[in-house]
């Protein structure tokens, strides 16, 4: 059931959103359990979201609907759904908009579940059974422009590639060489969710120059999206 929508306001970019002063709006919330809507809704208010901010759905057929008549600052998805499979739900919104920061939000914690939903478009990834303080940064981050990815995920990932791709012990020096020390010094800063502009002022540096380098990131790891750069980055031990 979808709880009713009022005016909403137009959708922000958020990689270049302050959060302390505006917030990207709205929010798509996909979830069937009415105690776990209930929590989001409670996590997001806590943000400073406002209810004619939030969308709420429990299917993935009116998730299509709404994101058909509305662009949206940020979705929140479950994996299990009444009518289908949120990885698909994520594949389908992703290619209709590639810069919409996904948040998977899920009891699911399958190796083929986690890689698929990345693999789809996901953002980030996040554990129901985190406390709300944790769901609340990993949406911050998201919005940021971040990748957040629950520790137990990233070990399970990591611990996957290990078993799937044995690397000799020259393999994490061979990592080290691909990137520069200022490549994964501004690395780990967008793994933390800070924008371009953020990072140029924690560095120094001019946002153009952060570009140039981010840029550069994407071709030496064969990425195209930020999220993508982190997860290859933490599979090849440069980032954790």
């Amino acid at each position: 059931m979808d709880f009713p929508r009022n005016a909403l306001t137009p959708r922000a970019p958020a990689a270049s959103d302050d959060l302390d002063s505006l917030l990207p709006s709205p929010v798509l919330v996909v979830e069937d359990e009415p105690l776990a809507q209930a929590r989001l809704r409670d996590v997001l208010v806590s943000l400073g979201y406002a209810d004619d901010a939030l969308v709420f759905t429990d299917r993935c057929a009116s998730a299509q609907a709404l994101f058909a008549e509305q662009a949206f600052a940020i979705a929140l998805i479950d994996i299990g759904l009444p009518d289908g499979n949120g990885i698909e739900l994520i594949r389908l919104l992703h290619q209709r908009d590639p810069a919409l920061p996904i948040l998977v939000v899920s009891t699911w914690s399958t190796e083929q579940a986690i890689v698929m939903a990345l693999q789809a478009g996901a953002t980030g990834y996040v554990l129901k059974e985190r406390d709300e303080l944790e769901i609340s940064l990993s949406i911050r981050s998201a919005l940021r422009g971040g990748a957040p990815i629950d520790p137990f995920i990233a070990r399970r990932i990591l611990a996957l590639i290990d078993v799937k791709s044995p690397r000799s012990s020259a393999a994490p020096t061979a990592a080290l060489q691909l990137l520069s020390p200022r490549e994964v010094e501004i690395l780990t800063l967008v793994s933390k969710g800070l924008t371009n502009r953020e990072i140029a002022e924690v560095l120094s540096l001019s946002r153009l120059t952060v570009g140039c380098h981010i840029k550069n990131i994407y071709k030496k790891l064969a990425v195209n999206s930020r999220t993508q750069a982190v997860f290859e980055a933490r599979s090849q031990g440069l980032l954790f």
